[in-house]
């Protein structure tokens, strides 16, 4: 029989469509063989076209100081600007700022043809360090209020150009959804005095249908009321509710599960386009007790339909716990060369 089940953090509700569930497997993306260049002449993140992009804002070096490995660089068709003051503006019903923030994108690889699933451990684990570099340095920036790292993956994710890239935006404001899910926390920390995320971690690990990778700092899981198929959270087990307060080792461990769960989709569902965000506290809430930064993987499988707009409410046609137990079994040392 369908089933209604809450997602505990946000408290909106998830049809799991059991009467036409699918199978894990059937939601394979066969996408059409192509053929990717390694160096693109007119691609502007490609190495020796870095007159292309705005002046770099971090870069770090390749092996030796021979070129570049990764490079952090404002975003040409920013979608806020860095020159101006968040000033307010409050007239009756309307409020606006002006359009200040900071829009970064970060090239993860000189190499046009590589994908994040198919990198190194040291690869990812390096990308993260970059991450964690910007963040803290913004985090310091009175006027910044949030900070979102993401990646789109494909077309479907929204992906315009083709080299890999990540993005980093930091705004004057906090979004109302972000805002929602530090209330529910804030509430369910006052109610029982445990952090709801340390809790949901606690149960699950005990469980173990829903875990798809566990190691002694992170923990990769389907959520119970999953909005979407295979969307995955990765979650620090240490309570942390910024990401900047993630320990060097912490680091290295993530990059490792980040690497193999991108690994399992890509090769357990054949590369399928997907969005990645980190989802953290903002800095003026380094320490709080009630907060647990994580990193939400979501495959785009499904589409949006009205529905879902007209009610707020998704459906998920693939079951958690089978979700679950196809990527456990995804092995991916042989592409790799790396254990799982």
């Amino acid at each position: 029989m369908p089933e209604l089940r809450q997602n505990f953090f946000t408290k909106e509700w998830v049809i799991i469509a059991t009467d036409r569930a699918k199978r894990p497997e059937d939601m394979v993306v066969h996408h059409p063989a192509k053929n990717v260049a390694h160096y693109v002449p007119t691609c502007p993140f490609c190495p020796g076209n870095e007159s292309l992009t705005p002046p770099e804002v971090l870069r770090a070096d390749g092996a030796g100081g021979n070129g570049w490995k990764i490079r952090v660089i404002p975003n040409k068709f920013s979608a806020l600007a860095r020159d101006q003051q968040p000033d307010r503006t409050i007239h009756r019903s309307r409020r606006t700022i002006n359009g200040f923030g900071v829009h970064d994108v970060i090239v993860e690889t000189p190499d046009h043809a590589q994908v994040m699933a198919l990198m190194t451990d040291n690869e990812v684990v390096d990308l993260l360090r970059v991450y964690k570099a910007r963040y803290s340095a913004l985090s310091l920036d009175p006027r910044i209020a949030h900070i979102t790292i993401f990646k789109n993956h494909g077309r479907d994710a929204g992906t315009s150009l083709e080299h890999p890239h990540s993005q980093l935006v930091a705004t004057p404001v906090i979004s109302a959804q972000v805002r929602q899910r530090f209330h529910e926390a804030l509430r369910h920390y006052d109610d029982f005095g445990i952090c709801m995320f340390c809790q949901v971690i606690e149960e699950e690990i005990a469980e173990k249908d829903r875990i798809v990778l566990l190691t002694d700092n992170f923990v990769a899981m389907e959520l119970f009321a999953s909005p979407a198929p295979f969307s995955t959270h990765i979650y620090p087990r240490r309570h942390m509710a910024n990401f900047g307060d993630i320990t060097e080792p912490e680091l290295a461990d993530l990059g490792r599960v980040l690497r193999a769960v991108l690994g399992k989709l890509y090769h357990g569902l054949e590369n399928p386009d997907f969005n990645f965000t980190i989802r953290t506290a903002p800095a003026e809430c380094v320490g709080v007790k009630y907060f647990h930064w994580y990193l939400s993987v979501i495959p785009r499988l499904t589409r949006v339909a009205g529905f879902e707009l007209g009610s707020g409410m998704f459906i998920n046609t693939v079951l958690p716990e089978a979700a679950a137990e196809f990527l456990r079994k995804v092995k991916i040392e042989q592409a790799t060369g790396q254990g799982a």
